[in-house]
Order: structure tokens, then C-alpha cells, then sequence
């Protein structure tokens, strides 16, 4: 299934919360980024998203708390090469009371293209109990101040339609 046509300035006017030039030992035999350090840029990316909501690792050890990704969706749009930058915008959907649906999109500057798009369902998560709850008052309050703002967005998001908060 291809996704519609983003335009890249669209894509681009997204909060950039990570960029990293692709190092050598990301390549696989075809000469591109291998497919699974696609999913460890997104996974580096999630770092300042959480952050972002005021979910640092400090955070995370003070109160005993962690996040879970529950589903994830990747979808390759075009090859990313040995060298290249890439940066990483995000696009909130939803929230519940535990979890955020959003959306990551791989920028490669180097080539000007939009090199694959990221769906994610994640789970805030008690460690001392090992399980998803609720988000505290005032990160949840921080996501919704985001959401707000991606859901005025004059255009869909490109989900593939099978996840959600």
C-alpha cells in the first residue's frame, strides 16, 4: 500500500526531535541502511519525544515508571545510503489515558526525500508493577497541548489504519 503524497514542507514543519548521519555499519549488501537499524533511528528519536513530554530517564528512575511500545507500523519509502542525514519529525494522533498514537517521519536531507514513515502505539507503565497506567496529570497535560496543535494540521496523517490510542 503506498501512502498519499506528503509535501515534503509539510512534513518538514513538524517538531524535528532527531537527526543523525547514517554510519557505515548500518549498511547491508544492497548498499542501503539495513531495515533494522530503521526501527533503532526511530527508537533513538523516542528518547526526545518522551523528554519532551517531561518523561526523561531521570523522570522515569525517580518514579519508578517506563513506557512500553505496544504496536508498531514502518512503512520504506525510498533508500537511505551510507552518509546521509536524516531527521525525524513527529506528528501526535491520539491519546487515552495510557498510551499516545503518533507518528515519526525519516527526512533524508541529503537527498531531499521522505524516507519512510513510523506509526507507533506506546504505553506509559508502572515498573513497579509492570504494567501500562495512566499518564500523571501533568505530562498528560503537556500531550494534549501537542496534540492539539498536530490535529489543526491541514492535512491527514498517512495511518495505516489498523492502530490507536
Amino acid at each position: 500500500m503506498k501512502p498519499p503524497a506528503i509535501p515534503l514542507e509539510k512534513v518538514s514543519a513538524l517538531p524535528l526531535i532527531y537527526r543523525v548521519t547514517i554510519p557505515p555499519e548500518f549498511e547491508d549488501e544492497n548498499g542501503h541502511m539495513n531495515i533494522r537499524w530503521y526501527l533503532a533511528v526511530y527508537d533513538d528519536a523516542g528518547y526526545p519525544l518522551a523528554a519532551g513530554f517531561g518523561l526523561t530517564p531521570e523522570y522515569h528512575r525517580q518514579h519508578g515508571t517506563g513506557g512500553f511500545d505496544l504496536e508498531h507500523h514502518i512503512h520504506y519509502l525510498s533508500e537511505v545510503h551510507i552518509g546521509d542525514t536524516v531527521a525525524i519529525h513527529v506528528r501526535l494522533l491520539a491519546r487515552s489515558a495510557k498510551r499516545i498514537h503518533y507518528m515519526m517521519f525519516m527526512v533524508n536531507e541529503t537527498r531531499g526525500t521522505l524516507a519512510s514513515l513510523f506509526e507507533c502505539v506506546n504505553s506509559f507503565a508502572d515498573l513497579t508493577v509492570r504494567r501500562t497506567a495512566p499518564y500523571p496529570a501533568d505530562i498528560a497535560a503537556t500531550i494534549d497541548a501537542m496534540l492539539i496543535a498536530h490535529n489543526a494540521l491541514d492535512w491527514d496523517a498517512p495511518v495505516c489504519g489498523v492502530m490507536g490510542a
